[in-house]
């Protein structure tokens, strides 16, 4: 039975993923900070409570795999949404970390184990902050666009050894999270929620959001045997975002 890692895997993209991969006869491990989260998986899944920015937590986790055919390093928080001017330190170092450094670790621990096998996919997932600059969100799209440059140089290194690495492009997905940013923004820029909303998804060829199964449908493809010579590769799914937030700010 094939193996999946899935950081960030019991809510949000990260869940619908594990689903997805667990429709496809993956055995599923998951990671995640959220207990509760956890908890509400099914029984079938290894899941483990541990932090993607905390490297001993995550050795721990493969440390007790003795294999795995895909990594999906889905671990992400919005950041502030400010000026940059206005852009605490602190809130830009967490940003940074969580959606950089966690993608890294979670390679890091997993290049081995599939160097071993000579075989093995990585999805990372960035952003369509990672392709395009969004004002009021410079940690956050920062991150995201390092997330490529890491997946580039994994593809790279790791190709040699059968493994293939790409990363996903979310558009604006619906759920908590990004109503979150669409309350922050608000309030930021004196308009309702439904303003903002439009307005991001206005900037899209098909005039919406995206769900998060729509993301992990494309993770389940990049890691089937379709898609054995896709490496490398930076696939938005997004509904066709050709100028974000246009009519917004």
């Amino acid at each position: 039975m094939k193996r999946v890692l899935i950081t960030a895997g019991a809510s949000g993209i990260g869940r619908a993923m594990a689903e997805g991969f667990a429709d496809e006869g993956y055995e599923v491990w998951v990671t995640d900070v959220d207990a509760a989260a956890l908890k509400a998986c099914p029984d079938a899944w290894v899941c483990h409570q541990a932090d993607a920015v905390d490297e001993t937590q995550m050795a721990g986790v493969f440390a007790q795999m003795d294999g795995l055919d895909v990594l999906c390093a889905n671990a992400g928080i919005a950041g502030p949404t400010a000026r940059v001017e206005d852009v605490a330190l602190s809130d830009w170092r967490a940003c940074v970390s969580v959606n950089l450094e966690g993608a890294f670790l979670a390679s890091k621990y997993a290049a081995p184990m599939m160097k071993a096998a000579e075989a093995g996919s990585i999805v990372l997932v960035s952003s369509t902050a990672g392709l395009f600059g969004y004002p009021n969100r410079a940690p956050y799209s920062a991150a995201k666009w390092a997330v490529i440059g890491l997946m580039k140089t994994l593809a790279m290194e790791l190709g040699p050894y059968g493994i293939r690495a790409n990363a996903i492009c979310p558009g604006s997905v619906e759920g908590p999270r990004m109503e979150g940013v669409l309350a922050r923004e608000a309030a930021a820029k004196g308009m309702t929620r439904d303003q903002v909303y439009n307005g991001y998804a206005s900037g899209t060829s098909m005039r919406s959001f995206v769900e998060a199964r729509d993301i992990a449908d494309m993770a389940v493809f990049l890691a089937s045997p379709k898609a054995r010579r896709v490496s490398g590769q930076v696939i938005a799914v997004d509904g066709h975002t050709e100028n974000p937030d246009p009519k917004v700010g």
